[in-house]
């Protein structure tokens, strides 16, 4: 009967310690699954943080070259210097740009480098050009003679090589104001925008 017991109890320590061993074995494979998965989160952490850095500096690139671009463009456009010389007559012009214009009267009105001056007079209208002076009536011509223009940017860069040639067909005054079709000659295809360099903002030059 003793033998029973003991080896009974033998059992149940056997038992007990495969038990223990079982539970030992389970602890350390939970031990194990929860550092793969602290490994698998800070992995896919690390990755979304990459991620994150490279769209930022993506954004700051895009950001750095839109900057650059405006800048490029403002000093440009505050570079743009307009150089108007006379020339010979005779270079073939086939691109014309029409425009609507008004003169205030009695002001010195700059076009490239030729100076005008318009008046009223008795239902006649008085052009003064570089100092050469014509009357005119509605419906009549006056030519500004050929020029050559170069407009140039950022001081190196030639935007504009052209001759122009302008026509001006008086239409009549109101309210101070002597009013013409221009109709500007050149000698190649002009962007408004360049061509715009010439005209100053005191003709009001709305194209026709």
């Amino acid at each position: 009967m003793a033998d029973l017991t003991s080896r009974d109890d033998e059992r149940a320590v056997e038992e007990a310690r495969k038990k223990g061993q079982e539970e030992e074995k389970q602890k350390q494979r939970e031990l194990e699954k929860a550092k793969e998965q602290a490994r698998k989160e800070g992995l896919e952490q690390e990755h979304a943080q990459q991620k994150s850095k490279g769209r930022g500096s993506g954004v700051k690139i895009i950001l750095g070259i839109l900057l650059l671009v405006i800048i490029l463009i403002a000093a440009a456009l505050l570079t743009l210097n307009v150089t108007v010389s006379n020339v010979a007559p005779g270079l073939s012009m086939p691109f014309t740009t029409n425009y609507g214009v008004s003169f205030p009267e009695g002001q010195t009105i700059t076009i490239g480098n030729t100076h005008i001056i318009v008046l009223s007079n008795q239902g006649l209208i008085i052009t003064d050009i570089d100092g050469d002076k014509q009357n005119m009536v509605v419906g009549e011509d006056r030519v500004i003679s050929e020029r050559r223009a170069v407009i140039t940017t950022l001081r190196v860069i030639t935007l504009l090589d052209t001759h122009f040639q302008i026509n001006l067909k008086y239409k009549g005054e109101r309210d101070n104001r002597a009013y013409f079709d221009m109709a500007v000659h050149t000698s190649q295809q002009v962007p408004d925008i360049l061509l715009r360099q010439l005209l100053p903002k005191e003709i009001d030059a709305t194209p026709i």
